[in-house]
């Protein structure tokens, strides 16, 4: 099928966000005075993942999530810091980080010749938009949509219902979600009616209950689904 308009998850997607991630928190436990070991990591990778999955299903504002997840983490070590501070140094470092997954920018690129391109993101607003503008991506991007400024936050209906409300000249039929979240991406598209393409680079098994469109297992697997029928 031949579309007309891309909606791009950004993390893990186009911008590998798990190097920039362990490169800023190296950075932030040193800046602490602290070393980064794998147990250290594996314990924030624990509550993190807990606390985004509850920002996911809504259980919790954004900022909980971000102003909590350093304390709640250094906690389980018996340590008491400040999560505020913490987090506001670690978004300075995050906000630096651009690091391509390969064959990111040439995809925009070739892609927005024939395609309007979006960004949908559960990102903050600041740190996204400065990591597209750094990685050279930002150009070719159309808009930028993010669950910090929406309110909401993938795959809430919500979140999506705004994105659509706000593409000038938007058709369902013509639309497509790419993203490497079942949960976020993947069901936010069936969610909200939208075709979807899964990138699997890890080849994990498909959730029952979430079913892709299409599934990819690299970026370059795009073209062969977005270029149009001839």
């Amino acid at each position: 099928m031949s579309y007309k308009i891309l909606l791009f998850d950004l993390d893990d997607t186009l911008l590998d966000f798990g190097a920039n991630e362990k490169d800023s928190l190296n950075k932030l436990f040193q800046h602490f005075g602290y070393t980064l070991t794998d147990e250290l990591f594996q314990a924030y990778n624990s509550v993190n993942k807990h606390l985004w999955t509850e920002y996911e299903s809504g259980n919790i504002v954004l900022d909980k999530v971000l102003n909590s997840r350093f304390s709640e983490t250094m906690l389980r070590l018996g340590i008491v810091v400040d999560g505020h501070a913490w987090e506001n140094i670690y978004r300075e470092f995050l906000g630096n980080g651009c690091q391509l997954m390969e064959g990111a920018l040439e995809i925009c690129q070739s892609l927005s010749v024939s395609h309007r391109l979006f960004i949908i993101t559960n990102g903050i607003t600041q740190i996204q938009i400065k990591r597209l503008k750094q990685s050279g991506l930002y150009e070719y991007f159309e808009d930028i949509f993010d669950s910090q400024s929406i309110g909401f936050q993938k795959p809430s209906k919500s979140f999506f219902n705004y994105v659509l409300s706000r593409i000038k000249d938007f058709n369902l039929t013509d639309t497509l979600i790419i993203g490497d979240s079942l949960n976020a991406d993947i069901k936010g598209g069936q969610l909200s009616g939208i075709d979807t393409c899964w990138i699997n680079r890890k080849s994990e098994k498909e959730d029952g209950d979430i079913q892709s469109t299409y599934m990819v297992t690299n970026l370059a697997d795009i073209y062969d689904i977005c270029l149009p029928l001839k």
